[in-house]
């Protein structure tokens, strides 16, 4: 289902020329569960409140907080999800926010827009995004605001390279 400004995404993939500043894009929706959070946790962040909700009770978070990098990595599935680029989601920045914890039990989901497109001055075959986007939970609340800036290439890119050119 689409709203006004809201697009589906291309099961092959966006090239820079399928997008346009204001695009929208939602992601499918992803459960968070508490085992989910401490494992995570032990693996790659091993701080109190991300690994005991008993100890959690009395931290900065008053209860379980997933680590924002888990947040991000789930973030960043989802942006792919939802706005698969043809080439790839090929970095060149990003700044991110945590402006509430991510909770066991929370269901994320990612609603992204194309912010710019500038297209490259010396190479025509390439350019370069910039996606904003939010993380939200079931109930709207903003788990992650980002920012990202993507390298993308053209439709003539992918006819260049297909013919050897």
């Amino acid at each position: 289902m689409t709203s006004p400004g809201l697009h589906v995404a291309n099961p092959d993939g966006f090239w820079l020329d399928d997008l346009a500043v204001g695009m929208r894009f939602h992601s499918p929706v992803v459960l968070l569960r508490e085992e989910d959070i401490i494992a995570f946790a032990e693996q790659f962040d091993p701080q109190t409140f991300h690994l005991s909700a008993t100890a959690a009770r009395d931290s900065f978070f008053a209860g379980l907080a997933a680590s924002g990098w888990h947040t991000a990595a789930l973030s960043m599935k989802l942006l792919a999800q939802a706005l698969p680029l043809a080439t790839g989601i090929i970095g060149k920045g990003v700044e991110i926010e945590w402006p509430s914890p991510t909770r066991p039990n929370d269901e994320l989901g990612v609603v992204a827009r194309i912010d710019t497109i500038t297209p490259s001055k010396s190479r025509p075959d390439r350019g370069s995004i910039t996606v904003g986007y939010q993380t939200l939970n079931q109930n709207g609340d903003i788990r992650q605001r980002a920012h990202h800036a993507h390298r993308l290439e053209t439709r003539r890119w992918s006819s260049g390279r297909s013919t050897g050119c």
